[in-house]
C-alpha cells in the first residue's frame, strides 16, 4: 500500500479544490481530484465554448467553473490551489488566498510527494527534452519499469497508484514547473542555464533560482548531475548537497565525464575509462554529445555503460530537434523547431558544418540574439526571417558584421511559413541544409512549438 498516497486522499477528501487552467495536463488532475473526493471548481481565461464539450463532460462529473474575463475573481475560500505550470504564483488572487490559508501546489509537486518509485528530474534551458529521453531510454534497455512524464510523456498523477519502490520515472521540469516547488528528485540534473523565458520571470535571477529548485530540497542520499562548462552551473555547486557529478566537452572534470581526443572519457574519482569516440554516437553536435553524458552520469551505477553505448549509437533523437524531414535535389530539410532561444539555434546550427539557410523569428521572449549573430555569420548562407523577433535577430547579424567589414548574406522577409520554406528552397543549393531553427518562442503564429515544427514538415513534405 502506498501510505502517503492514501494519507493524501483523506486529506483532499471533501476540500475545495481550485485548478487554475484548464489545458491538456490538468484535465487528468480533475478527473483524479474528483475520484479522491475533492470540490473542484476549474479557473480558465478562455470562454467555454473554446473548450467544446468537454466542459459538459466534466460539470456532469460535479466540477464547477469560472470561465473567462475576470476569472480569477471568483477564486475565494478554497484549501488547496493548483497553479498550471506559466502562471505567475505572485498573481494578487492566489495570493489572497495563500494569506487566507489556501496551500498551493501543483500536479507535479503533488506526483513527487507521493511517488513511491526512484525519480530523475532533469532541467535547463537547452537539452531537457533529449537528455530526459535518453535517461528513460538508458533504464529501459536496463529492463526496469519507467514512466516518463513533466513536459514530456502524459501526466502521472492520476498512475501514481500503479507504481512500486522497484519502478523508475524520469521527468523533465521546466522553470515553470520547478517556480514553487518544495520537493527535489532522488537524481537532479541540470543540463544548462542561459537566459530563457524572461517574458514570463520577472529577472534573469529569478529564473535561476526556479532552476535551483530541483536540488534545493536534496539530502546526501541524493545525486546531482551539473553541466561544469556553463558558468551559471558551475556556481550551483557551493549550494549542492546531494552526491555530485560533473560534465562537460571543454574541460576536464575531477568526477563525471568529460571529452578528451573526440572520445568521451568517465572518471569516478581517481579512476577513469573511455566510454565512446564521439563519432559512434548517432545524433550529430557537440551538445548532443553533451547530453549523452549527462544521462549517462545520472543513470550510473543503475545502467551499465555497454547500454550507455547501444543507447548512444542507434538513439534518433526527439521530433523537432534537429530531426531529419526529406531531402529535394540534394538540399536537406531539418525541423528544429524546439529552438525557442538563441542558445539553442547556436548549438543546432553549430551540429552543421555550414551552407545552412536558416528560418528563424518568432515570439519575443526579451532575450538578446547578439551572440546569435556571431554564429550566422559563420554557419549560414542566407537568411529568412519570420515572427515578431525578426528585427532583432537581423539587426544582431548587421551589427556584427559592421563590426568585421564582410559583406552580408542574403535575407529575406516572409509573412507565413508557407513563404518562409519556398524562400528558403529557391536561395538553397545541392548539398545546403534548410534547418527550421527559429531562436524565439511560437505563441505569434501557432499555439506551440511542435504544431510549428508539424506545418513546417507539412510544406517540406509537400514540395514537388
Amino acid at each position: 500500500m502506498n501510505k502517503a498516497l492514501e494519507a493524501y486522499k483523506e486529506m483532499i477528501h471533501a476540500k475545495r479544490t481550485a485548478v487554475l487552467g484548464f489545458g491538456i495536463s490538468n484535465r487528468p488532475l480533475t478527473k483524479t481530484l474528483i475520484q479522491w473526493g475533492a470540490r473542484v471548481t476549474v479557473f480558465d481565461k478562455k470562454e467555454e465554448e473554446a473548450f467544446s464539450n468537454t466542459v459538459d463532460e466534466f460539470k456532469a462529473m460535479g466540477v464547477d467553473f469560472s470561465l473567462g474575463e475576470g476569472y480569477l475573481d471568483n477564486l475565494s475560500g478554497f484549501d488547496v490551489i493548483f497553479r498550471t505550470p506559466g502562471m505567475r504564483f505572485d498573481l494578487p488572487q492566489i495570493q489572497r488566498e495563500i494569506n487566507k490559508g489556501a496551500e498551493l501546489t501543483s500536479e507535479m509537486e503533488v506526483f513527487m510527494k507521493l511517488c513511491p518509485a526512484f525519480i530523475y528530474a532533469v532541467t535547463g534551458s537547452d537539452g531537457k527534452t533529449t537528455t530526459t529521453t535518453l535517461i528513460y531510454e538508458m533504464l529501459q534497455q536496463q529492463g526496469y519499469s519507467c514512466y516518463l512524464g513533466g513536459n514530456i510523456g502524459t501526466p502521472l498523477l492520476d498512475r501514481v497508484h500503479e507504481m512500486n519502490e522497484a519502478d523508475r520515472v524520469v521527468l523533465e521540469l521546466s522553470s515553470f514547473q520547478l517556480h514553487t516547488m518544495h520537493q527535489s528528485p532522488d537524481v537532479a540534473v541540470i543540463t544548462n542555464v542561459t537566459p530563457n523565458h524572461l517574458d514570463i520571470h520577472k529577472s534573469m535571477e529569478e529564473y535561476i533560482d526556479a532552476k535551483k529548485n530541483i536540488f534545493k530540497y536534496q539530502t546526501a542520499n541524493n545525486r546531482i548531475v551539473i553541466n561544469y562548462d556553463n558558468p551559471t552551473t558551475r556556481g550551483f555547486i557551493p549550494e549542492v548537497k546531494a552526491s555530485l557529478s560533473l560534465f562537460g566537452s571543454r574541460q576536464e572534470c575531477a568526477c563525471g565525464a568529460f571529452v578528451r581526443n573526440d572520445r568521451i572519457i568517465f572518471r569516478d574519482h581517481e579512476t577513469e575509462q573511455e566510454v565512446m569516440p564521439l563519432s559512434d554516437i548517432r545524433l550529430p553536435g557537440m551538445h548532443n554529445a553533451e547530453n549523452i553524458m549527462a544521462a549517462m552520469l545520472a543513470v550510473i551505477p543503475e545502467v551499465s555503460l555497454d547500454t550507455v553505448r547501444h543507447v548512444a549509437q542507434t538513439f534518433a533523437g526527439v521530433e523537432h530537434r534537429a530531426e531529419f524531414v526529406r531531402s529535394i535535389n540534394g538540399v536537406s530539410f531539418y525541423n528544429d523547431s524546439i529552438g525557442s532561444s538563441p542558445t539553442r539555434t547556436i548549438a543546432t546550427i553549430s551540429a552543421f558544418p555550414g551552407n545552412v539557410v536558416l528560418i528563424a523569428g518568432g515570439y519575443d521572449k526579451k532575450l538578446c540574439y547578439d551572440e546569435l549573430g556571431v554564429v550566422l555569420q559563420e554557419r549560414a548562407k542566407a537568411l529568412v526571417l519570420i515572427g515578431a523577433t525578426a528585427n532583432k535577430i537581423e539587426q544582431a547579424y548587421m551589427d556584427y558584421i559592421g563590426k568585421s567589414r564582410v559583406r552580408p548574406m542574403p535575407i529575406e522577409r516572409v509573412k507565413t511559413m508557407e513563404e518562409a520554406v519556398a524562400k528558403a528552397y529557391e536561395l538553397a543549393r545541392g548539398g545546403d541544409v534548410v534547418l527550421l531553427s527559429p531562436a524565439s518562442a511560437s505563441f505569434d503564429l501557432y499555439p506551440n512549438f511542435m504544431e510549428r515544427g508539424n506545418h513546417f514538415k507539412q510544406i517540406v513534405n509537400r514540395l514537388a
